[in-house]
């Protein structure tokens, strides 16, 4: 599923916005945590060569005629478009920009989709719905088990949308007549949190009201209208609806079957020959914001600038309105591979999985081809650390399954993996963003994640937050590293990107825990932000090694 972060029933209102290129600041001279990225260009690479470099993004989709975007997008020169021929014989037809792998032959594309959790259920209640635990074998034991934990996911998450469905429909006229009551009471001030909370009123609608804007707004913000909130506040709410209906309607639903539009064997995981370029699909705003924040063309003067200046974008759909398939993911992580990619980007993960092992072999055919992985942590204010000890955890990851391969046996995880947490763009206490899972075991290094400007289908551009939005920024650097600095090994970019990092010295909220303060160096592995101007300078000291490219293989 996709890690976009969304404050549902009210949260946040965004009246005021950091700079549109806060991100791409210099840290030292400025009052946000960026990455240096402008600094890096103009003092440290004006002089030098680059190549061009193929970054892979496996996500919803990406608008590959964007104003912004369309220079940067990859086009595979072995293909004649729109001839309904496989020119270059890599088994798929037509792929100018990319590939779908949750499209079918049709033409039709899969949007909405069922959670992983979901089909577990489905795949083992007819088995186990009625079973004896005793007279199970050991084998069985285990599949039971699993079926028990995602029975009670399942029907604990149908039962929590149901009951914040009633919560909305009950509370939406309240809310709004709450908020103009506070409006009424402000008598004309301007609306801060200082005045709002300065009210003294016994009526129940002022209460509601000044307890909706307490936890919507913060110190910093003033608005010019009640007008703008209420407009705010009732789309967040229309857009709480539309989420937890479709957590009733498809994530959570058993009965709904998307991969009839596909048109698979998907009792065949090695199986390739499906899809369909339709790069963009249904909705292709994820994708594309992602592709942006990597790839969007610098210093043209339209929208905002990329992070990798020389850069092709290679847009892979495999991640609908639910969670992807890992058949489609490791299909996709191959496709990247065998098509030239260096870098793929993977902002969305999940807390189950169907076949890890199919997922963990493409993992391991990209680090043995010198591919870098880039994973974004997850939004759910919680350490991966601990997730990583039961079958709810965060998938993809890159330690390989127990009994996968026999490399398993040489290396538990791939060194060729990156995994993102989010950061804030406020300082000091407030650096990790409220959202971000973390962890000093699973979580590599924290990039910007919140307040994110970039593109977005049909020619616009918007804030996003999420760990979604922090993984391309990592994917970013990484591709200018490798266009800059092209003998560098995908190992030795992971530990220039960790070790270049800026280490905060400072003691933070923990995520989603604003009592709690932690160091910021618990977080992740690295212990600090990445830094492209200090990951370029790393670079320039460090030796790059001779790159052997693995052969194509079917299998890991």
């Amino acid at each position: 599923m996709i890690f976009l972060n969304v404050f549902l029933l009210v949260g946040h209102i965004n009246a005021q916005h950091p700079p549109q290129d806060w991100y791409h600041n210099d840290p030292v001279v400025s009052e946000y945590q960026g990455i240096g990225t402008n600094k890096a260009y103009d003092d440290l690479l004006s002089n030098r060569a680059s190549s061009t470099v193929i970054v892979a993004v496996i996500d919803s989709g990406v608008d590959v005629e964007h104003e912004d975007l369309a220079q940067n997008m990859w086009v595979n020169a072995d293909e004649i478009p729109d001839n309904g021929l496989d020119d270059d014989n890599n088994g798929y037809v037509d792929d100018i920009h990319g590939w779908n792998f949750i499209g079918g032959k049709d033409g039709r594309s899969v949007n909405d989709e069922t959670l992983e959790v979901t089909r577990l259920y489905k795949k083992y209640h007819y088995k186990y719905k009625d079973a004896n635990p005793s007279k199970l074998s050991k084998d069985q034991k285990k599949e039971y088990a699993l079926y028990l934990q995602v029975k009670k996911t399942l029907e604990s998450s149908r039962e929590g949308a149901e009951q914040t469905l009633t919560r909305i429909a009950s509370q939406k006229e309240s809310v709004i007549n709450g908020l103009k009551a506070v409006e009424s009471s402000l008598e004309g001030k301007k609306i801060t949190l200082e005045n709002v909370n300065a009210i003294e009123s016994d009526d129940t609608g002022v209460a509601f009201g000044k307890n909706v804007l307490s936890r919507a707004m913060t110190e910093d913000d003033s608005y010019m209208t009640m007008d703008t909130i209420i407009a705010s506040v009732k789309e967040q709410l229309k857009g709480g609806e539309d989420y937890y209906n479709d957590q009733l309607n498809f994530m959570y639903n058993p009965d709904f079957n998307s991969r009839d539009i596909v048109g698979d064997d998907y009792n065949d995981p090695y199986q390739k020959d499906y899809g369909n370029n339709d790069y963009e699909g249904p909705d292709a705003l994820h994708g594309t914001h992602v592709a942006g924040i990597i790839g969007a063309v610098r210093g043209n003067g339209v929208g905002m600038d990329g992070v990798a200046s020389n850069v092709q974008i290679m847009t892979i759909r495999a991640v609908p309105n639910g969670d992807e398939r890992d058949k489609d993911v490791a299909n996709a992580i191959r496709y990247a591979v065998d098509n030239g990619a260096s870098i793929i980007n993977m902002s969305f993960g999940k807390g189950f999985s169907w076949n890890k092992k199919i997922v963990d072999e493409a993992v391991h055919y990209a680090t043995k081809n010198d591919v870098l992985l880039v994973h974004a942590a997850g939004n759910d204010s919680k350490s991966n650390d601990k997730s990583h000890e039961d079958k709810a955890g965060n998938f993809p990851n890159d330690t390989y399954e127990k009994g996968f391969g026999f490399w398993f046996w040489k290396k538990k995880k791939s060194n060729t993996w990156i995994e993102v947490g989010a950061l804030s763009h406020k300082t000091d206490s407030e650096s990790a963003a409220t959202f971000s899972n973390y962890g000093i075991q699973n979580v590599d290094v924290f990039a910007p994640g919140e307040e994110i400007y970039s593109t977005l289908p049909d020619d616009e551009y918007q804030y996003l937050r999420g760990t979604s939005m922090a993984s391309p920024v990592v994917a970013g650097v990484a591709a200018l590293l490798r266009s800059y600095f092209p003998s560098l090994t995908a190992p030795q970019v992971k530990e220039i990107i960790m070790n270049s990092s800026n280490k905060l010295d400072i003691e933070v909220q923990l995520p989603g825990d604003k009592e709690t303060m932690v160091p910021f160096k618990s977080l992740s592995v690295s212990g600090g932000t990445i830094n492209a101007y200090n990951a370029v300078k790393m670079a320039m000291q460090t030796k790059g090694k001779k790159k052997v490219k693995a052969k194509k293989s079917g299998g890991a």
